[in-house]
């Protein structure tokens, strides 16, 4: 696995990307690219990491949940949470697996 590192402090927490991901992608879609980054999280992740979900592309991946809180203020300790990140606008969400966003 590739460890590379991304700079989460230049992003802003938001509430409307999933709405916005849902409503490009459809409810099902969304909803399995939700789950394929909880099932990395549950082959390649261990206490202390996040699954990122990038939702230009899809792509996933596994970021430090101590980063992400030193550098956002997010606290994404816990099982089931997601964090859907978008380049483009700069901005990310916490979302629940079961996909209630994360205040």
């Amino acid at each position: 696995m590739v460890e590379s590192s991304f700079d989460f402090s230049a992003f802003a927490a938001v509430n409307n990307l999933w709405p916005a991901f849902v409503e490009r992608l459809g409810v099902g879609r969304s909803q399995q690219a939700v789950r394929q980054a909880l099932d990395l999280q549950a082959m390649h992740g261990k206490e202390g990491t996040v699954p990122v979900l990038f939702v230009e592309t899809c792509g996933i991946a596994l970021a430090s949940s101590l980063l992400l809180r030193e550098e956002t203020g997010l606290n994404a300790h816990g099982n089931g949470m997601v964090l859907l990140v978008s380049k483009r606008s700069q901005s990310l969400q916490l979302i629940w697996g079961d996909l209630k966003a994360v205040d």
